[in-house]
């Protein structure tokens, strides 16, 4: 049994990496534990044709070392999965961070004894190791889910999801394949298996919003004078609602201005490529209903003109969900890839799936798709699975699954109460997977590096967050949520994808701004709502 460690940490994707460079800076004893044989999280275990990240590169970086980000050099505007692993595992060797994780080992089971002020961390290999402090590094979109589809294991082709898709590659060619789940992976992986599959069928319930990428190789007009500014960047990217620079923020409602200027602004973010950018366009796309209207009609009459056949462009135009209430996908040639003669799009809301059989897939409506292969982009048990799967307990009684059997509770997405000494990075109810991500997780690290210094300095053995502060985050969580229109999508930002998952909106989306004001004013505070021995 190892015990002399001050912090354990679950995960070695971005957020775990860095949790290692700054604590072991600050000298704390660290070690980290990572289910997969090498590093990068998401990006170690998505590999599916055409995973690309919907942050601009130049953005979706470190931003603790100005040395780091500027010698770095990103091959296109936007980071596809293997360039971003790349830059991973730079990070990982630049800073000698490999000598702390063990690698190809899950996490079991977390105790804590009170007493002792020691979390007792036990994992799939046998080994116990126990330190003072646990920080769960365990992302956001990192707990792969099938769908509980009857005959699953029948299937004699071979199938593959997504999240955990075989680092040698797949090749489809000369294959019938189907393609279940039109969110941001079935999106981007659409196209490319397209290229490749004999036929291609696509079987959607749910319609999603994607806008163009406008994805091209980086150029030196992109890339130096975002560099030569990186610092103020980086700090302007806290005073944002998703912590991205470089977008002013807009002044007029998009019921202010006539219909042709309306259009016009449209027709310029479309062009321009990007989520924040059309999110942008005006100040009240995502809290006037009305004003959302526009926006979506706008889309919808780009897939329309888009898409040759009128039957499918409509099955293609979302319009169960305002635009932006779930997390817009970027792709290229997505909608154009419906006009192929070999792609065929299988409405599954109509007729839903019955049944995989040993030969394809058979739908309600008496129709069977022979298939030789089969793609799950089925998404995530996101936010709060990777932790529901790990038996985290403490010795007076509290449980994790019984913690959250009713939706998340935390404390600024940091901590939860009757949890001393556990800290989560972007977890519920903090900005996480509606901001840029490595900035939350940096944002986070260094709260809780400052955190853990405190405690050291003042001789404090124990923080856990007081039940009144939990509580009251989470109603101000949700009246957030409440005062915008991401409510009325069934999304994975409220467990709608998992059945039985209890609905509760689970991201902050009070922006950025307003979440590290509070963040920082906890901390000046004392450590306010905390409860410190």
């Amino acid at each position: 049994m190892s015990t002399d460690l001050d912090v354990i940490i679950v995960g070695a994707g971005v957020a775990g990496l860095y949790a290692i460079h700054k604590l072991r800076g600050l000298g704390f004893k660290v070690r980290a534990y990572e289910a997969g044989d090498g590093v990068g999280g998401t990006w170690y275990w998505n590999r599916y044709p055409g995973c690309r990240c919907d942050v601009e590169s130049l953005e979706y970086s470190f931003a603790f070392d100005n040395d780091l980000q500027q010698d770095w050099r990103w091959p296109e505007r936007y980071g596809g999965q293997p360039a971003i692993l790349d830059y991973v595992n730079h990070v990982a060797d630049r800073f000698d961070l490999r000598r702390d994780i063990v690698f190809e080992t899950r996490i079991a089971s977390a105790l804590y004894d009170s007493d002792a002020a020691l979390w007792t961390i036990r994992t799939d290999k046998g080994e116990t190791v126990v330190a003072p402090y646990c920080i769960m590094a365990t992302g956001n979109l990192s707990t792969p889910r099938n769908p509980d589809i009857p005959g699953i294991d029948s299937f004699k082709g071979d199938w593959h999801h997504t999240g955990l898709w075989p680092h040698e590659g797949v090749d489809f060619a000369g294959k019938r394949v189907g393609v279940i789940g039109t969110g941001s992976s079935g999106v981007q992986s659409i196209p490319h298996i397209a290229e490749q599959a004999d036929e291609l069928y696509v079987f959607q319930r749910t319609a999603n919003f994607s806008l163009p990428a406008r994805n091209e190789p980086m150029t030196d007009a992109r890339e130096r004078p975002h560099k030569a500014t990186y610092e103020e960047r980086r700090i302007a990217a806290y005073d944002t609602p998703f912590g991205i620079a470089g977008y002013p923020p807009p002044t007029h409602s998009a019921l202010e201005v006539s219909e042709a200027e309306r259009n016009r602004t449209y027709e310029e973010k479309w062009a321009q490529g990007g989520s924040i950018s059309f999110l942008y366009a005006f100040n009240d796309l995502l809290t006037n209903k009305a004003a959302n209207d526009t926006a979506s009609e706008f889309v919808r009459n780009k897939i329309r003109a888009i898409v040759k056949d009128p039957a499918t462009a409509e099955l293609l135009c979302p319009n169960d969900h305002p635009i932006g209430t779930k997390r817009l996908i970027l792709d290229t040639n997505y909608y154009e890839t419906y006009n192929r003669n070999n792609v065929h799009l299988v409405d599954i809301r109509s007729a839903p799936i019955e049944a995989i059989t040993e030969t394809g897939i058979r739908t309600a409506d008496g129709q069977h798709y022979a298939l030789d292969a089969i793609v799950f982009a089925t998404g995530f048990d996101a936010m709060t699975g990777a932790m529901k799967e790990i038996d985290i307990r403490t010795d007076a009684g509290a449980d994790i699954k019984r913690k959250w059997a009713d939706g998340p509770q935390t404390y600024l997405g940091i901590m939860m109460a009757d949890f001393p000494n556990l800290f989560m990075i972007t977890g519920p109810q903090s900005p996480g997977v509606k901001s840029q991500m490595i900035l939350s997780c940096e944002q986070h690290v260094n709260w809780i590096a400052d955190c853990l210094v405190a405690q050291r300095d003042e001789g404090k053995r124990r923080i856990e967050p007081e039940p009144a502060a939990e509580q009251n985050w989470v109603a101000h969580n949700n009246a957030v949520a409440d005062a915008t229109l991401y409510p009325l999508a069934n999304s994975w930002y409220v467990g709608a994808n998992i059945p039985g998952k209890p609905r509760i909106f689970m991201p902050y989306v009070g922006g950025v701004t307003r979440y590290k004001a509070k963040c920082d004013a906890v901390a000046a505070n004392g450590y306010e709502g905390f409860r410190r021995a």
